[in-house]
């Protein structure tokens, strides 16, 4: 998310998400406290902010959420796992297999008719597809997915991109740039007259492979094929056949493009040996002109530049391809991801109240709080009933610390986006039509203008019609150390993060030696068949589900 929507964004991190129908306030006499701990870095917020103070006024309950530092998801749930105790909720990032094989989870299928604003972020048919992804259980509750049929609110692109900073577009007087040649010119020339920021040396490229964000370092040919972010595999849509993308004609092309680039000194040197908080901070100096990544994995280091008035200096997407010709599918469409999300361990004391705690989070109430605060302090309604904030109001919002002193730090529980009940206010004030031009700085609305769009989102175009098995790459969650898919998976992993930093560093003049060696060394190690096999014979069963779930529908209306 880039601009106040950004920050607002992050203030909606700290206020967050909607659902379905309100409930009466809660006028407990004595509070409910609950603790949670997010796998994933993040900013400590008191469990006292005025908008937790709202939310404890009008249900009854405060949460305590804590963050991961200092270790990995896996290590930091490995502790857990090891010791038996958890706090009532976690989300546990890419360590979820752990809790799940440990029996950490309590399995909340039986409970969600009795929480209809919960179950009714996603559909019946979601759910459904939930369970048959998990023996039948729902584990976790998937907490950014969309429910079908939800309104595309959605102004701002955080999925993955090759990512340009603002003031290249506009030095170079807004471009239109398709290509990943035209891509590593664009940052060529620039770097060429202008080698520093702040009186600090500009570096051109950014690639974070620092563990699982390795994505960024392996998955881009995918995605300059005019592929989508399928993860795991490319898909024939009319063989319904996964395939590998390692070995594509554009992954060849791609890796000898960074070889190249890396000679000539415009991919930064640490590139592969930067932790991720080495990445944000890099990027947060303003002197990373550019980088393939999700938007939301640099969203800290986005804040940062806003915070410190340097909006130039942040990030628009390109969606990029090797051929013009060929259409990018970047954007995703609605996404449901069965394998993974935040859940409810075995060590809560009061798994009905926690659930109800979700419950009152996406209530109309609840993600009206979450999103806009309260009423009269942090937005006005005019009298069609469309919720606004003033200016101040804004500022305020952009003020990561009255979004620390104020907001709540509910970013990963569950939620829903788009539209709230009311059918016309959104659930960010940031995605309003009303409001969004509030949101942007200057460079923005000039960039906007110059593309010839109203939000960045529309930057990037929408992939094309979702598919049943879409995204592929959840169903690698399922894998084992001992399946031979599973076996190949990490496989692959190990001889990716073996090969391709070298190839890069080595340079064009052995980049030809290299790539053969790497895809022997490829085709020694990985059981591409086992793979393939595993990858296609899930895509097969999604769209067998999908088929017999729709017919299922259809004889419930009939």
């Amino acid at each position: 998310m880039k601009k106040l929507k950004k920050l607002a964004l992050s203030a909606l991190t700290l206020l967050t998400t909607a659902s379905v129908g309100s409930t009466l306030p809660v006028k407990a006499q004595e509070e409910r406290h609950y603790t949670a701990f997010i796998a994933n870095p993040g900013v400590e917020i008191s469990e006292n902010t005025r908008i937790n103070d709202a939310f404890a006024e009008e249900f009854g309950w405060r949460v305590k959420v804590t963050w991961l530092t200092g270790q990995t998801a896996k290590e930091r749930i490995g502790v857990m796992v090891a010791g038996g105790e958890y706090p009532d909720i976690v989300e546990p990032s890419d360590a979820r297999n752990a809790m799940i094989d440990a029996g950490a989870f309590i399995p909340l299928e039986d409970y969600l008719d009795d929480y209809p604003n919960l179950k009714g972020i996603l559909s019946d048919v979601q759910w459904e597809k939930i369970k048959a992804d998990n023996d039948g259980h729902i584990y976790t509750i998937p907490q950014f997915a969309v429910r079908e049929g939800n309104v595309d609110t959605k102004t701002e692109y955080g999925g993955e991109a090759f990512w340009i900073q603002k003031r290249i577009l506009k030095w170079a007087d807004y471009p239109e740039i398709k290509t990943l040649d035209e891509y590593f010119k664009l940052i060529e020339d620039y770097l060429a007259e202008n080698p520093e920021t702040d009186g600090q040396k500009n570096i051109g490229f950014e690639i974070i492979s620092d563990d699982w964000r390795a994505f960024a370092l392996e998955n881009p040919p995918m995605f300059l094929a005019g592929h989508p972010n399928e993860g795991a595999a490319i898909v024939d849509p009319e063989t319904k056949t996964a395939h590998v993308y390692d070995q594509i004609p554009e992954a060849k092309q791609y890796f000898k493009k960074l070889s190249e680039e890396y000679s000539k000194g415009i991919i930064d040197p640490e590139t592969f040996t930067s932790k991720y908080d080495q990445y944000i901070a890099k990027l947060s100096s303003g002197r990373v002109l550019g980088m393939v990544d999700q938007g939301w994995n640099f969203q800290q280091a986005e804040d940062s530049l806003i915070s410190q008035g340097k909006d130039e200096l942040t990030y628009a997407p390109l969606g990029l391809t090797m051929n013009p010709d060929v259409l990018p599918q970047y954007r995703e469409g609605d996404v449901l991801s069965t394998q993974g999300g935040i859940g409810i361990t075995v060590s809560a004391k009061d798994v009905e109240g926690i659930l109800q705690m979700w419950d009152d989070m996406v209530s109309e109430k609840g993600m009206i709080l979450r999103g806009w605060g309260v009423e009269g302090e942090d937005y006005l309604v005019d009298e069609d009933g469309m919720f606004y904030r003033t200016e101040e109001q804004w500022d305020n919002w952009r003020n990561p610390d009255y979004v620390q002193q104020n907001g709540v730090p509910f970013g990963y529980m569950p939620q829903y986006t788009g539209l709230l009940p009311d059918g016309k206010n959104t659930v960010s004030p940031g995605e309003q039509p009303s409001e969004y031009r509030k949101t942007l700085s200057e460079i923005d609305k000039e960039m906007l203008d110059a593309y010839g769009v109203e939000n960045s989102n529309q930057m990037m175009r929408k992939q094309d019609p979702v598919h049943p098995w879409f995204p592929l790459y959840t169903a690698r969650g399922k894998w084992t150390s001992s399946d031979p898919a599973g076996i190949a998976f990490q496989n692959m992993n190990d001889v990716k993060m073996q090969w391709l930093p070298k190839i890069i560093m080595d340079g064009p003049d052995k980049f030809e030696k290299n790539w053969e060696d790497y895809m022997n060394a490829y085709n020694a190690q990985v059981d591409v068949e086992a793979y393939e096999s595993a990858l296609t014979e899930e895509v097969q069963r999604r769209y067998d589900l999908e088929q017999e779930l729709i017919k299922k529908a259809e004889e419930n209306e009939n």
